[in-house]
């Protein structure tokens, strides 16, 4: 594994010893490869299909449900069709509700025969304190960015401001004041030198405004999920509400 090669020899080893455990915790920020890892390693002791059980919230739903859990007990009551582990993975565990998380305790208290179970969250402290020391925890780090790549563009990065810069001012004003901006650019087309004896292409100033929503649309992911946690914690936890309203406010 590209990036966690420590955590690799970790589990390889253990393995190798016969000593792995029956329940990890893998915490880490989101998309740094923490559900791969499980299942790649998953595949390398010999688990796959129809003995490894994925686990995660479905597309018209906000959290797992109890229903989802129990039939993950369902499935590790039978004996392994491979005939080795059978392996549930739980993607964003911290998504179990309150009841889910309750029932799913039961199974890390009582595994049965050779199992071992997966839980993969970016916001551990979501989970019950009972179920986290129930398992091993394992940490996962963004892998560090391979070594000779491309030094930054410093005259196309303040190229870019600068036409950003323009472009936030005429968004939201009239519309005299936004074709008098399209008005001032001298396109290539034309020939004609535009400010600074550079050309600006319609093509440039689109693409500045795509990476700018693209930067706006990812910052409100970011808020969304806070919301999710704060609230998560206001329902589930005696959490000060002055102080987690304050911390939200001060993300906006």
């Amino acid at each position: 594994m590209v990036g966690h090669q420590k955590q690799w020899e970790f589990f390889k080893k253990k393995f190798e010893q016969n000593q792995l455990s029956h329940a990890y915790l893998f915490t880490g920020q989101d998309g740094i490869g923490k559900k791969l890892f499980a299942k790649e390693f998953s595949e390398f002791i010999g688990c796959k299909f129809p003995d490894l059980k994925i686990i995660e919230k479905k597309e018209d739903k906000s959290e797992i449900e109890i229903l989802q859990i129990r039939e993950a007990q369902n499935f590790l009551a039978y004996k392994s069709y491979n005939g080795g582990a059978k392996i549930v993975i739980v993607d964003n565990a911290h998504l179990m509700n309150q009841e889910a998380q309750s029932c799913f305790l039961k199974t890390l208290e009582e595994p049965k025969g050779q199992t071992i179970i997966f839980l993969i969250s970016s916001k551990p402290d979501l989970l019950l304190p009972t179920i986290f020391s129930r398992c091993q925890t394992v940490k996962f780090f963004k892998p560090n960015p391979p070594a000779g790549g491309l030094p930054e563009n410093k005259e196309k990065i303040e190229k870019e401001n600068k036409i950003l810069g323009e472009l936030l001012q005429v968004i939201n004003a009239d519309f005299a004041d936004k074709f008098k901006y399209v008005k001032s650019i001298d396109f290539p087309a034309q020939g004609g030198p535009a400010s600074g004896g550079e050309k600006l292409s319609a093509q440039e100033i689109i693409y500045v405004l795509q990476k700018h929503l693209r930067q706006d649309l990812l910052k409100n992911k970011k808020i969304l999920e806070l919301t999710e946690e704060i609230n998560s914690k206001l329902m589930f936890t005696n959490v000060n509400q002055k102080l987690a309203l304050e911390i939200l406010l001060m993300e906006l």
